[in-house]
């Protein structure tokens, strides 16, 4: 396994975030966007989160960002609002290599830090298997499917939900 330093992400390295993100839409169904986002608008979203109060980690290696993660509102309802809901993208050449075991780590340990008390997984594909074996890894479990939900390379997707409790503080 490789060593990977995480930390909160910096505006600079939404170049190599923008560009990991973009491989997963073009050629992945782990996302239901279908055209990728420019980098103005990674900024804009990365930045909303920020402001919001939720955390947005790079890791790296040997001073590159290998991949990236984030904590979200679940959804905007007030009830909603102690349940985040995680996003992890490593770039392909650091897949299988320990990048997403080290942002999933870090990623829960900041959300335990905040008010937020379930993590939820919205996982695109249901053969995902190496997001699903990453997510049990850390304590999530399945809690159901939702069957072709989403279309995408002419084909139905489903999603597969995954939830883990946050440390009560």
């Amino acid at each position: 396994m490789r060593e990977f330093r995480v930390r909160a992400s910096a505006a600079e390295d939404l170049d190599e975030i923008t560009r990991i993100y973009q491989h997963y839409v073009l050629h992945s169904s782990s996302t239901f966007e279908i055209e990728p986002p420019k980098l103005e608008e990674m900024a804009r979203r990365r930045l909303a989160m920020l402001q919001a109060g939720f955390p947005y980690l790079a890791a790296e290696e040997n001073g590159r960002v290998m991949g990236y993660a984030y904590a979200n509102a679940y959804r905007p309802r007030e009830a909603y609002r102690f349940t985040v809901e995680d996003s992890i993208y490593v770039s392909p050449e650091a897949a299988g290599q320990g990048c997403g075991g080290a942002l999933m780590a870090s990623l829960i340990a900041e959300c335990e830090k905040g008010p937020w008390r379930q993590m939820l997984a919205v996982i695109g594909d249901g053969g995902n298997t190496a997001s699903i074996a990453l997510h049990r890894r850390f304590g999530f479990r399945e809690i159901g499917t939702l069957e072709r939900v989403g279309y995408k390379f002419d084909r139905w997707v489903d999603t597969v939900l995954m939830q883990r409790g946050l440390k009560m503080l």
